[in-house]
């Protein structure tokens, strides 16, 4: 069997040293000169268990589930965080902390209540409550390393697949003919994957700030639930945190994966300069030392992929269409429901 595989993040490399260690000849195709340089590597680096998704028990399952696999599978490819707490606010969020703690604890996810008098940083008064629970902060880097040398002879950088057919019983990929493909460019090849319309593309600014170096103890990951509301979460270089928010951070909503990219190459100086400030003050209220505990270092872009309507659900799903499968938006610890499901369907 032959197979090609569109898309070199998380789940295009899962998905291909999957195959790979079954058997399956593989074409990896990655349209840039790297593996994760599209959303796999520009993130929040969040390895997590569905807490940020109280409006979405697919999410959370999936989540949880992936959670345990990921660390498993892949140890040396995540680090814990030391000291991961979630947060209620009195009035932004849409649920009360007494519904939030039931909803995670009723999904199985394992976490414990904290007095608010003990989170460093915070205005306490402002929460209603406070959870701590496990999380990981991805590696990109050092997955960049395993998989381009564990796939090894498979990968094709700097190919961005422009046509795909069905026809005598196989899928022509850019002239070459497979038994299947697999589509795992999150939109970018609507004709291949025969999407629904049912997702839509959006650009997104997240920030870099570096802790202050004089700092006794190490800054937590504080993620505000649930709403339009921010997180500040570390990432692999020590010391150095993003900042997200549910209002600021994207850009837009697009139909066409094209025009995300445009928005992105629009962005300037100007833009980003505004983003901060407008950041910064959505923090304040909560955590008001925060320009004095952080240093600006600079943007981080992407584009995601979301699926439409009110749920917050980002849960994965794999759509077959004849010999293609399409791999549609989910989280990165989701990569082993969608790998079960086209290894099921294949082997």
């Amino acid at each position: 069997m032959r197979v090609a595989v569109a898309g070199g993040g998380w789940y295009g490399c899962h998905i291909a040293s999957s195959l790979k260690a079954h058997g399956v000849s593989v074409d990896l195709f990655e349209k840039n000169d790297c593996l994760f340089s599209e959303a796999s590597g520009n993130n929040q680096f969040r390895l997590h268990q569905g807490l940020h998704y109280a409006r979405s028990a697919q999410t959370r399952y999936q989540s949880r589930d992936g959670y345990h696999r990921f660390a498993e599978r892949y140890p040396k490819l995540s680090t814990p965080v030391e000291n991961n707490i979630y947060l209620v606010p009195k009035e932004a969020s849409l649920i009360d902390f007494d519904t939030y703690f039931s909803i995670m604890l009723s999904s199985g996810i394992s976490i414990e209540k904290i007095p608010l008098k003990s989170i460093d940083h915070i205005d306490a008064d402002r929460f209603e409550g406070a959870v701590r629970c496990q999380e990981r902060v991805v590696l990109t880097s050092a997955a960049r390393g395993y998989f381009t040398k564990r796939l090894n002879g498979t990968v094709n950088l700097n190919h961005a697949v422009t046509e795909v057919q069905q026809r005598d019983g196989h899928v022509w990929v850019d002239g070459v003919a497979y038994d299947h493909f697999i589509d795992a460019t999150w939109g970018a090849l609507p004709s291949a994957s025969g999407e629904s319309g049912s997702v839509y593309f959006e650009p997104t600014l997240l920030l870099y700030y570096r802790l202050r170096e004089d700092l006794s103890a190490p800054f937590p990951a504080i993620t505000l639930v649930d709403g339009d509301l921010w997180s500040i979460y570390p990432t692999e270089d020590p010391g150095v945190f993003t900042l997200s928010s549910v209002t600021h951070t994207p850009l837009g909503r697009y139909e066409n994966k094209s025009r995300a990219y445009e928005r992105l190459a629009a962005v300037d100086a100007n833009l980003i300069d505004e983003k901060r400030r407008s950041m910064e003050a959505e923090v304040h209220p909560y955590m008001p030392g925060f320009k004095e505990t952080f240093t600006f270092v600079g943007p981080q872009f992407a584009i995601k992929t979301k699926p439409k309507g009110l749920s917050e659900n980002r849960a994965c799903g794999v759509a077959a269409n004849g010999r293609c499968f399409n791999v549609q938006s989910g989280k990165i610890d989701n990569i082993f429901y969608a790998t079960d499901r086209i290894l099921g369907a294949l082997l």
